[in-house]
């Protein structure tokens, strides 16, 4: 007789077979869920799936998430990153890797404005790249920071990571929120770091902007258009997350709000009209609903597992680890980085992340810092090749000129950057916990 435990290794045996035939992800995991369920439970399974189902459409915390998502949307949609990228690119021309750190500073606003790691790469792989390289940029390094600056939306606040994540760890937005924000801006700091000590020792790679071409702003324009531009979006980020953090609002209620601020900003710039929220609609619609599926496909797939014993085997597994907790956290952190090798961020959260929670929450770890050292590991599943999202979105709308191994070389030094984030928050966890316990969460 087949025992619960081999069923449930047959399940995850099955789920990877038919993700490798190509069926898309939500169905594939529904399907292995309900088929091994029911081979091991009989009809009782699918009389415990609507209640699961429901329980996910009626979360008050992941209501937050549609708005949050069209808020950032309405963001792009207006045309906003063209202009921080512009202004702030001119701002920092003069400096070997100005241009670059431009492109960082912008993929910081647009994570927190939007988190959606898609709009930023291809928008400001439209707007930066081509100049970038008509500037004299390696092409490598062009497409390294565009890349990685995309991928700041994954652990800057809001982002989706960390309200998904609050949900699974049963911690409150608000705290990941706050923790997280010190270890996304230290990351942006060290790829900062990288690009100036690029422009030191490969200045040819990184050239500033042409004096000639900078003069077409005064000191005085360029400083008007810094305000002009960047406190707009940057005020209704502060006024978003300052309401979550310093608990005056719920992150549904910030997220209507910042949605409803995203659209008067849209207005008051004179850039909304019914093609841009017809378009702004329909990509957060279409955003959400994928979110929204793959919840839901993958509660028969969780209850499946569980019911038959897969968490007894995943505890034997890390309890034959070394190094004790450490150890085993450190293996969990390898498993999430190579799944990030294959899978989308949304699949390792609700179908492998739930797997080893239970072992770290008896183990009295911290739930908040743990959820950030996973936000930020998914994170590097947007840059590691073969399937990168970062990387195709970037090729999608990259030049002629600009090939596939470009892309794959430059972001290499900034997936070690990103583990050198994760190494420092791993050492020094007063990184994610020090603000949401000074705040008092």
């Amino acid at each position: 007789m087949v025992t619960g435990e081999i069923l449930s290794l047959l399940m995850i045996g099955g789920f990877f077979g038919l993700l490798l035939l190509g069926v898309p992800v939500g169905i594939d995991i529904a399907i292995s869920g309900l088929v091994f369920g029911y081979i091991g439970f009989g009809s009782t399974l699918f009389g415990l799936v609507p209640a699961r189902v429901y329980g996910v459409v009626t979360n008050y915390t992941l209501m937050a998430l549609p708005l949050f998502v069209f808020m950032g949307v309405m963001l792009e949609k207006s045309r906003m990153a063209e202009e921080l990228l512009d202004v702030i690119g001119h701002a920092m021309g003069g400096l070997r890797g100005g241009m670059g750190l431009a492109i960082v500073v912008v993929g910081v606003l647009m994570g927190a404005s939007s988190g959606i790691v898609g709009a930023t790469v291809v928008t400001t792989g439209l707007l930066a790249l081509a100049p970038l390289v008509r500037r004299g940029y390696d092409k490598g390094m062009a497409c390294g920071t565009i890349c990685a600056s995309g991928t700041l939306g994954q652990i800057i606040p809001p982002s989706l990571v960390l309200i998904l994540l609050a949900d699974i760890l049963g911690e409150s937005v608000g705290t990941l929120f706050a923790a997280a924000m010190i270890p996304g801006l230290t990351l942006a700091v060290i790829f900062c770091a990288f690009i100036l000590v690029v422009g030191l020792l490969r200045p040819d790679s990184v050239p500033p902007i042409p004096k000639e071409e900078r003069s077409q702003y005064s000191n005085a324009q360029l400083t008007a258009k810094l305000f002009k531009v960047v406190l707009p979006p940057m005020a209704l980020v502060i006024a978003v997350l300052g309401s979550i953090i310093a608990g005056i609002a719920a992150p549904t209620e910030a997220a209507s709000m910042g949605a409803f601020g995203s659209l008067l900003l849209a207005l008051l710039t004179g850039r909304l009209n019914w093609t841009v929220m017809r378009e702004v609609v329909r990509a957060s619609l279409t955003t959400s609903a994928m979110v929204y599926f793959i919840l839901i496909c993958a509660q028969p797939f969780g209850l499946a597992f569980r019911g038959l014993g897969g968490e007894g085997l995943v505890e034997g597994l890390f309890g034959a680890i070394p190094g004790g907790i450490e150890g085993q956290l450190v293996f969990m952190m390898l498993l999430l980085f190579v799944l990030g090798f294959f899978l989308e961020w949304i699949e390792i959260t609700y179908i492998a992340l739930p797997l080893f929670l239970p072992i770290f929450q008896s183990a009295g770890v911290d739930m908040v810092w743990l959820g950030v050292l996973v936000a930020m590991n998914l994170q590097t599943s947007f840059l590691t090749p073969p399937f990168g999202w970062a990387l195709f979105f970037l090729k999608g709308v990259a030049p002629p000129g600009v090939t596939t191994g470009d892309i794959y070389r430059g972001v290499l030094p900034f997936i070690g950057l990103q583990i050198l984030g994760l190494a420092c928050l791993f050492f020094f966890p007063g990184l994610a916990t020090w603000l949401p316990e000074a705040i008092g969460w």
